[in-house]
């Protein structure tokens, strides 16, 4: 038996506001941390608009329902607040700051911080709601989105994975983070069992998507009874 599923991560539903959201109050954080480095050497910290960026944060964030046009200009505006901490942080490095003060998990928030940015405003900019290696998460940025196209859950966020079941054994035999189409796996997964076993499986249960021409193809010259479901 061949099949392929989901491992649901453990993240909260990602919205685009959301998660700009957290990615400013990160750079907030790291601001804070360069500025105190050097205070010595600048006579005013750099002001963030923390107050007003948050306001404008929940006063959409509270809302039951916010039509398309505000979760635009929202999105719009956490973007401007973010560029504006990103110069900010580079200006705080130019006077003689230094990301090495960051402990591992700061410096990589902050790796992931300037990439969700690039991603979010080309989507602004492009009128887009999805991008190639798209991140949802700030603290799981290896976590994708994959469209499942099922009733209730038309999308996952976490690794898919390829399994084959035989004799009560089940051995994994693919996990990625970004999605593919299982389809393509029959032949490298009958394979394994043969390098195995010594010998090809008498027949093959899998769903219908394994059912391309090529893969009843190659099971027909290798004797292999097919069973969809």
């Amino acid at each position: 038996m061949l099949a392929a599923t989901y491992c649901t991560a453990d993240i909260k539903y990602p919205q685009d506001l959301k998660l700009l959201n957290e990615v400013r109050k990160q750079l907030e954080k790291l601001i804070e941390k360069l500025y105190k480095s050097l205070k010595v050497r600048l006579e005013k910290k750099p002001r963030t608009y923390q107050k007003e960026a948050r306001k404008a944060y929940l006063a959409v964030a509270k809302k039951k329902k916010v039509t398309v046009k505000q979760m635009k200009k929202a999105i719009k505006k956490q973007l401007q607040y973010i560029k504006r901490n990103l110069l900010i942080i580079y200006q705080l490095l130019d006077k003689g700051g230094s990301l090495s003060l960051l402990k591992k998990q700061e410096y990589k928030n902050f790796l992931v911080s300037h990439t969700i940015y690039e991603q979010q405003l080309w989507m602004y900019e492009n009128n887009k709601r999805s991008i190639k290696e798209r991140i949802v998460s700030l603290t799981q940025p290896h976590v994708r989105p994959i469209v499942r196209g099922k009733a209730g859950k038309s999308v996952e966020f976490g690794a898919k994975i390829a399994v084959s079941c035989c004799d009560k054994y089940v051995f994994l035999e693919n996990f990625s983070w970004e999605n593919f189409n299982e389809s393509t796996w029959l032949k490298i997964q009958v394979e394994n069992y043969r390098e195995l076993t010594g010998y090809y499986p008498e027949s093959v249960h899998v769903d219908r998507i394994y059912r391309t021409r090529e893969n009843r193809k190659w099971c027909k010259e290798r004797g292999i009874r097919r069973e969809w479901s």
